[in-house]
């Protein structure tokens, strides 16, 4: 994915990757970033929440984890971070745990993408991840809406200005 590149900043103010997720404008509902930032200000992952239920909850989040971000480092069987992050907006205690992972080949623009399907112990929720060539992980969890191949079509490199702190 060669649209993708590092990013470099004297000071942190954002993410020094590209953030690939669907864009806000693209999308109905709400949309609310999270950074994930580390002691020295570096930025850790980003993660996207969309609103599609009119203020009820996420339907879905979208997360970016660089390469040494704490939050890729779960204990085999636990569910991704991004999961974490969509039970608890919806105020779900359930305890979740991956069942099963299955890799599947998908076309992005010209790029293939090996994309790993999560299957979990809640139903509800479809749960999908790819690498980048960048090192960034890219973690799709839905809740209640399966996630299919026209998906990944959607996602895109969002400006960098979106994640500015002023």
């Amino acid at each position: 994915m060669s649209f993708l590149r590092r990013r470099s900043a004297a000071t942190p103010t954002g993410p020094d990757f590209d953030v690939l997720a669907m864009d806000p404008g693209d999308w109905p509902g709400d949309l609310g970033a999270g950074l994930l930032p580390a002691p020295d200000g570096t930025c850790q992952g980003v993660f996207l929440r969309y609103d599609l239920f009119g203020g009820r909850g996420p339907a879905m989040i979208i997360g970016n984890l660089p390469e040494g971000s704490p939050a890729r480092e779960v204990a085999e069987g636990q569910a991704p971070f991004e999961v974490t992050q969509l039970l608890a907006a919806l105020g779900n205690e359930e305890q979740v745990q991956v069942v099963d992972t299955e890799d599947t080949p998908v076309m992005h623009d010209d790029n293939l993408l090996i994309v790993r399907r999560i299957k979990l112990s809640e139903g509800r929720i479809s749960c999908a991840q790819f690498d980048r060539s960048d090192g960034v992980l890219v973690t799709i969890a839905s809740w209640d809406r399966p996630i299919t191949d026209d998906l990944y079509r959607l996602l895109k490199p969002l400006p960098a200005e979106m994640f500015q702190q002023g």
